[in-house]
């Protein structure tokens, strides 16, 4: 595809805030961010739209069932777990044999027949939430130095909730087609409706959740995947003129919520955050057009793009007071491990993890290559050519229709950071219910929060890079508890 004059400012500029990784492989994400704003066209004004379909016709004959797909147990998991986990495939095109990877972690303490259910989505696009947020975020297990053992995640999300973890779209992860050209195909359109096959197909295999209180949460990217499937889950229960699925609640972190002030608020996070120099941010402000109508820009502009991207190479652009992954060696005895210091180097433990054949099996995974390697980030997907400019349109939509919204986040995180999101929601203009004020945990601040009205509240969280649950667990966890409940932060 030919990049056309208009996308040129902001491909330099997200490609310039999202492939500065230090020797990680998580650097993969980045690349994956990278590759989609290359090979956009150029800015996408278009609403996002669904295709609403009966849901009978959504039905698809399975082969996985409940029973089928529960973990017994996974190589180097730790004894007495106090909760039952699967995983498998769903399939969501028949024709094409299209299925998607799903892993389930119940509540903990057989809790999970009074707990809601959780969807967790990670970005990219292209992204995995099996190898990101069950294995290093929210998920009940975390990966040693070993790359062989487990240990409990103390503040994993399925103390409160029922999680649901989907590898979305076909080919991330251990997500599939039979039919390589569906990956071509690859968009936020194609992956709502894929999400959304999935939930009634596996809902059906879960029956018990399916009057359940549901939730969608997810980071980065998932700021479009998250409220398109709500979206989506709206249209078609308005179709169906009931509640087929019983949605509440969307909070999606550090997120691609709106292009031009998530561009123009990593630039003032630079500045603010002494990353970058005085004249740097100066001729970004001077000679760079933030505008989604701009054609070209002046020379001035790229040079101080450039400025930047020599001053801040050297830093995990994550979470910028992170130290770095010097090796990607795994250890022969597992170094000792806390949730409350994120190694990291975890992603080269989980890539390891993730890619014995153990692991796959107990996980009911790879059913299709015996050579399959599993990566956090996909290399099958070549493009990604529908990506609407701006999802507060949605917002706006959920607002109008009692969808509690939430939008937290980590306030060390430069790649979307917290200046990026108070802009964006700043363009809805909204009239302040709670004032701005800390939240507090522990007897510490936690983090900062505003309440607007619309039932839309902004949530900060001190100390959390880009995903938020690696950084800052035990916060992480009040912050979607109480967002279940549907109470505010506390106040002292």
């Amino acid at each position: 595809m030919v990049k056309k004059p208009s996308s040129v400012f902001f491909f330099f500029i997200f490609s310039l805030l999202l492939c500065i990784s230090p020797l990680k492989i998580d650097a993969r994400q980045s690349d994956a961010l990278k590759t989609f704003l290359k090979k956009r066209g150029p800015t996408n004004d278009r609403p996002f739209e669904t295709e609403v379909v009966e849901s009978d016709h959504l039905l698809i004959p399975q082969q996985g069932s409940k029973e089928k797909d529960k973990i017994i147990k996974l190589p180097g998991q730790p004894e007495n777990i106090d909760f039952a986990h699967y995983g498998g495939y769903v399939t969501v095109d028949e024709k094409t044999g299209r299925a998607l990877f799903y892993y389930f972690a119940e509540a903990v303490e057989f809790h999970h027949a009074s707990k809601p259910l959780l969807l967790w989505l990670n970005g990219g696009p292209g992204c995995s939430s099996l190898g990101f947020g069950a294995m290093e975020e929210l998920g009940p297990f975390r990966v040693m130095s070993d790359g062989k053992t487990l240990y409990r995640n103390k503040y994993a999300w399925n103390k409160v909730a029922n999680v649901l973890f989907l590898e979305s779209p076909a080919g991330v992860g251990f997500s599939y087609s039979n039919t390589t050209s569906d990956y071509d195909l690859s968009g936020d359109r194609q992956t709502a409706k894929d999400a959304y096959v999935f939930l009634v197909n596996w809902l059906e295999r879960f029956p018990e959740y399916k009057n359940r209180d549901f939730y969608i949460a997810g980071e980065s990217y998932a700021g479009h995947y998250v409220p398109q499937l709500a979206y989506s889950i709206i249209k078609h229960n308005e179709l169906a003129n009931k509640t087929s699925i019983n949605l509440k609640g969307i909070t999606i972190g550090n997120a691609v919520i709106h292009r031009p002030t998530d561009n123009l608020g990593a630039y003032d996070y630079f500045w603010t955050h002494a990353l970058i120099s005085d004249e740097a941010i100066n001729n970004i402000h001077k000679y760079c057009n933030f505008s989604p109508n701009a054609t070209t820009q002046p020379r001035q502009c790229y040079n101080a793009n450039e400025e930047v991207n020599i001053d801040i190479d050297p830093i995990d652009p994550y979470n910028i007071y992170a130290p770095l992954c010097f090796s990607s060696k795994l250890t022969a005895k597992p170094k000792k491990a806390s949730i409350m210091k994120y190694d990291p180097c975890t992603d080269y433990y989980v890539d390891a993890y993730l890619n014995t054949p153990q692991v796959q099996t107990a996980l009911h995974a790879n059913v299709t290559k015996l050579d399959y390697r599993w990566s956090a980030c996909s290399d099958v997907i070549p493009s990604w050519d529908d990506s609407p400019r701006t999802i507060i349109p949605l917002l706006m939509e959920f607002m109008a229709k009692g969808i509690r919204i939430w939008v937290y986040s980590g306030d060390i995180d430069s790649v979307v950071p917290v200046t990026s999101t108070r802009y964006s929601l700043n363009v809805l203009k909204l009239p302040v219910k709670t004032p701005w004020r800390p939240w507090f945990l522990k007897r510490e601040v936690g983090g900062y929060t505003v309440e607007y009205k619309g039932d839309i509240t902004l949530v900060t969280v001190r100390g959390a890079g880009h995903e938020v649950p690696s950084y800052q667990p035990i916060r992480a966890l009040a912050l979607i508890h109480n967002f279940l409940l549907g109470k505010p932060l506390p106040s002292s």
